[in-house]
């Protein structure tokens, strides 16, 4: 029986890694080449070093995907892995088409607008700004002399679903006992993030007291990490009252064994067999702020206790409860009229 070659995959073939970067987490990243025999796929490796670092002569001579690759190696650092991965997506989507594949140098209004118009057709104006905001990063560092002036569709509504107390209360009951019931009371009555659960341990719990300090996200590999919160207001400490604390106060180490994708999933298969509209683990959120506006929590301490470094998107969140609330007492008042109508 022939001895299998060093580094051969099933196909016969040969694979050599080479050293790439070490990203924020210390962990070694690697590139693959695979050829028919080693002394090819070595080969592949040695010019692939050889001009991994290598500078354009001039920034003009990079396409729009390169300046964005190199945007994001000069970010690596400083940049969390969750953020990383989402630019990542978003060059291998967006940028290898036809402005991808033109020169800084070329860049022009005309082009990025025709860009922005395409990806409108077919993506939510949230996602086609976010691609806009990494190119436009991107420009800032290699050609900040270009000044764009660029239509980006209407921001929408989001059509948001607040759950009510009464689907708090069956989802609670069914979930009753499980590890996904205090992902659920640490989210809904906290409110903390799904990625700050995930992350909480039983040193960030002193009395009723959970000090929120870091938060469990997805990098660029697909593995997960936990890192410090990506804003200054997301450090928070959250009192939570006596009967959320008893659940948790005899679990050591990770309150949370099941990971963050596997928390979704549960939570998905948990709603979808209740009696109530579909909503999201992150809708726990929405539903502890529409709870402390509508009992007259005032906004600074709302913001301050869910983390928000901003009230805009903590008051699209329960704005929902003033919908509600507004129904409550349109019905009052139009059955007071009702019983002047025999008058």
């Amino acid at each position: 029986m022939a001895k299998k070659k060093k580094n051969a995959l099933p196909s016969g073939s040969i694979r050599v890694q080479v050293y790439d970067y070490t990203d924020a987490e210390g962990k070694k990243h690697y590139k693959s080449f695979t050829a028919p025999t080693k002394k090819q796929a070595q080969a592949m490796a040695a010019d692939w070093k050889a001009n991994k670092d290598k500078v354009p002569a001039l920034v003009e001579d990079m396409t729009v995907y390169e300046a964005v690759g190199r945007y994001m190696d000069v970010k690596r650092a400083v940049l969390s892995p969750s953020t990383l991965r989402g630019y990542d997506s978003f060059r291998r989507n967006y940028f290898t088409g036809e402005l991808g594949r033109r020169k800084v140098a070329d860049i022009n209004n005309i082009a990025v607008q025709a860009w922005i118009s395409d990806l409108a057709a077919e993506l939510s104006p949230k996602t086609v700004r976010n691609a806009y905001g990494l190119l436009s990063a991107t420009l800032d560092v290699f050609a900040p002399e270009l000044h764009l002036k660029i239509t980006l569709p209407a921001k929408k509504r989001p059509d948001l679903y607040c759950p009510s107390d009464d689907d708090i209360k069956k989802l609670l009951k069914h979930i009753e006992g499980t590890e996904l019931e205090i992902a659920v009371l640490l989210a809904a009555f906290g409110p903390m993030r799904r990625g700050e659960i995930c992350a909480l341990t039983s040193d960030d719990i002193h009395g009723n007291v959970v000090t929120v300090s870091k938060c469990m996200v997805q990098g660029p590999d697909g593995q997960w990490y936990v890192k410090q919160p990506k804003t200054y207001g997301s450090y928070r400490e959250i009192e939570y009252p006596g009967f959320v604390i008893k659940k948790i106060s005899h679990i050591k180490g990770k309150i949370i064994k099941t990971p963050p994708y596997g928390v979704t999933k549960k939570f998905i298969l948990s709603v979808a067999k209740l009696d109530v509209p579909r909503f999201r683990f992150h809708d726990l959120r929405h539903y502890a702020a529409s709870i402390m506006h509508a009992i007259g929590v005032p906004d600074q301490y709302i913001l301050q206790r869910g983390g928000w470094s901003g009230d805009n998107v903590m008051k699209t969140v329960y704005r929902n409860a003033i919908d509600i609330e507004t129904a409550k007492q349109n019905k009052k008042i139009n059955e007071h009229f009702e019983t002047l109508k025999s008058l």
